[in-house]
């Protein structure tokens, strides 16, 4: 669980400890844009005093994922969203190198589990709820196999101030056979082809308005 200090991981101090881990439970969203933090909570969380937590809020801070205030403490900044051109332009640029990352680095493991995916979300009916958190995962699972801890958290943030997802201008059938295309270039190890289908995947999507 978050909230444990993992013994194998040797941080240089125990600032870096809980940079570290309040910038891992901002980016994946358990800590909200928005939300006060607490430091009394947060050393009470980590099992360490306030200081090392005061230290870590004034890092964070420079970060730009936390704001102070004199009289509020500390809160998790609101993400600007963009432009909607800008965000897919991000998106690409990144989910594309992912892709491309992870074309020599997947293995049959990897192959099966984001076809099994993708044919779950074909199975579903039109409007099932479902979808969104399955296309989630099919995403994930690509920036989870590209092997770069900063890409990775680096998508979560993207997705987080785009509030919960990407909105796609594009049906689902559409998007599930380009999925498809992204899984044959990863099987083959292509990097190149598994980098131009998933960059043409997502700027495809981008919404004409």
């Amino acid at each position: 669980m978050t909230e444990s200090v993992h013994p194998a991981l040797n941080y240089v101090s125990k600032t870096d400890m809980v940079v570290a881990l309040i910038r891992e439970l901002i980016i994946t969203g358990e800590l909200a844009a928005g939300k006060q933090l607490r430091q009394r909570d947060l050393a009470a969380r980590f099992h360490v005093s306030q200081t090392p937590v005061r230290e870590a809020m004034r890092r964070l801070e420079s970060e730009g994922l936390v704001v102070g205030d004199a009289h509020r403490g500390f809160t998790v900044v609101e993400a600007d969203s963009g432009s909607t051109e800008e965000n897919f332009l991000i998106r690409a640029a990144l989910e594309s190198l992912g892709a491309a990352l992870a074309a020599p680095k997947i293995d049959a493991a990897g192959i099966a589990k984001l076809t099994d995916l993708n044919e779950r979300m074909r199975a579903l009916p039109e409007n099932d709820p479902t979808y969104p958190d399955l296309n989630r995962e099919f995403h994930f699972t690509l920036y989870e196999y590209s092997h770069s801890p900063l890409l990775l958290s680096l998508m979560r943030l993207l997705w987080q101030a785009l509030h919960g997802g990407p909105r796609v201008a594009r049906g689902r059938a559409e998007s599930i056979d380009q999925h498809e295309l992204i899984v044959d270039a990863l099987r083959r190890g292509d990097a190149e082809a598994a980098r131009k289908v998933t960059y043409e995947h997502i700027m495809g999507a981008m919404p004409l308005d």
